[in-house]
């Protein structure tokens, strides 16, 4: 445990910066989720749909710095490689 006052406050930051980064890590695995099971099920109006809203919550992951900008291309890459493979 934290004996000095800074290290007190940044123990309390951290923590609270953690719970929102998990959040956000959370919110975007599952929209991949959803939208890979849409993919699956070979709904193509969901998946089409749940696919971009997967995208957007990479995209707000990246800009709040939860995931590198490569790995959000990465997966953004791998669902539509994903969705196009069953549009094919």
């Amino acid at each position: 445990m934290p004996n000095i006052k800074s290290a007190k406050k940044r123990v309390e930051v951290i923590k609270k910066k953690t719970m929102r980064n998990n959040s956000i890590k959370s919110g975007y695995k599952t929209a991949i989720k959803k939208a890979e099971a849409a993919i699956e099920a070979k709904n193509m109006e969901e998946a089409k749909k749940l696919t971009s809203f997967a995208t957007k919550k990479i995209d707000q992951a990246c800009a709040k710095g939860v995931i590198v900008k490569n790995t959000a291309a990465r997966k953004k890459s791998q669902l539509s490689k994903k969705l196009n493979a069953v549009n094919a």
